[in-house]
């Protein structure tokens, strides 16, 4: 791996402290709660946004392409800054972002501090996320055991909790104000409760590039990636317009379908790292990618509404694993620097998070919506048949992951 993942071995010794360690999984899964939690908080803001400032469809979808660009500017930037001042700093500087961006984003009235505000957030939500990946794996390489699923389900939880927490304190008409307040206090206990507990990172600014062009396996993982996140996408903007459409579920209700993906992929990926340890990465790749195929092409073609639900419940719990696996092969491939990679994968799938929703809804609009669902469950057999063929590597790489 990179200078920065490598570090904290010659910190630690050869045998990793076990307080440390301990210490370094907690500031982890803080700092995947802040990134999944901060990102939750800003989409119960955007009806009110949207009226506080009358925006139009195409103005609102003009403005929230600023959230996919900080982003994509974002998390290059920090996998740089990381191998440079190590993945504590990066995820300070993004969660001080986030806590800055949400009080202005449930008050600002005018178009372009919004634009510029959602730039920052969507830049301070990637770099806590390439951070906390960056130092998900090197924590996971240093236990010698798999660690990302249940990292990444923090992200899934912090997830659940900040939509829960905004829309609950939104219900009890405490205000957007509040509310975002609310959201940027959390985010600063997760912060404090973090920062200190990271592993020490050496920092050696001459040693490498700030950045790395991705090449070789690393396309091929982010490619992987974006489909997944496209996936993830489609099930967050499209499941319940599938459901009310096509399946005759009322509005009241229209939710449950993601609701049951995210419980899915939530539950999966707590529980998920001991099988990873029995059967290796690429099985758990092959497999995931398998049930998602499995519960997407049910989504695709159910005839109702409960068979479609399982679709979403079965999707989701296939798709769980998918990310923490692909971010593995990213961080412990020898094509480039661990960090850089991670960056890079992160950048591509998240363009299949800001750009599926557009993409599913032009295809709908060319053929159905279960049929776009179809489409997804063709590409995920690509992803399928990556898992079985490509150079990935078939178990966690231990201290071949330093090099």
């Amino acid at each position: 791996m990179d200078a920065v993942s490598a570090s904290p071995v010659e910190h630690i010794g050869n045998q990793p402290d076990i307080n440390r360690l301990t210490r370094a999984k907690i500031a982890t899964r803080c700092a995947f709660f802040i990134a999944g939690f901060g990102l939750a908080c800003w989409a119960p803001l955007v009806p009110f946004a949207r009226e506080r400032m009358g925006l139009s469809d195409v103005e609102l979808g003009n403005i929230l392409l600023f959230l996919g660009i900080g982003s994509v500017i974002g998390m290059p930037t920090a996998g740089a800054l990381v191998r440079h001042m190590g993945s504590a700093f990066v995820t300070l500087l993004g969660a001080l972002g986030i806590m800055l961006a949400l009080p202005i984003l449930a008050t600002t009235a005018n178009h372009v501090v919004l634009a510029v505000t959602l730039l920052l957030f969507g830049a301070s939500i990637g770099a806590v996320d390439v951070g906390a990946n960056i130092h998900g794996t090197e924590v996971q390489a240093h236990a010698k055991q798999p660690l990302m699923s249940g990292f990444h389900g923090f992200y899934s939880i912090g997830g659940l909790i900040g939509s829960c927490t905004i829309t609950l304190a939104l219900a009890i008409n405490l205000g957007s104000v509040l509310a975002a307040s609310i959201g940027s206090f959390i985010v600063l206990i997760a912060l404090l409760l973090s920062v200190r507990r990271f592993l020490p990172a050496e920092r050696k600014a001459g040693s490498q590039p700030l950045f790395v062009m991705p090449h070789g396996i690393v396309v091929l993982i982010g490619i992987m990636a974006l489909i997944t996140f496209l996936v993830e996408g489609a099930a967050l903007d499209w499941g319940a317009i599938l459901l009310t459409e096509t399946r005759e579920i009322t509005k009241d209700y229209a939710g449950i379908g993601y609701s049951a993906f995210a419980i899915a992929m939530t539950a999966a990926r707590l529980v998920s790292d001991g099988l990873v340890v029995r059967i290796g990465n690429r099985a758990m790749l092959a497999f995931s990618s398998f049930v998602t195929t499995v519960g997407v092409a049910i989504i695709a073609i159910g005839p109702d509404a409960w068979e479609t639900i399982c679709g979403f419940l079965i999707a989701g719990a296939g798709a769980a694993n998918l990310v923490p696996v692909l971010f593995t092969f990213a961080a412990t491939q020898k094509m480039m620097p661990g960090g850089h990679a991670i960056a890079a994968v992160s950048t591509l799938g998240y363009l299949g998070v800001f750009l599926g929703p557009s993409v599913i809804g032009h295809m709908s609009s060319l053929i159905t919506l279960p049929t776009s669902f179809g489409v997804l469950a063709a590409l995920m057999l690509v992803v399928l048949m990556f898992s079985l063929v490509a150079p990935l590597g078939n178990r966690l790489e231990g201290s071949e992951a330093t090099h």
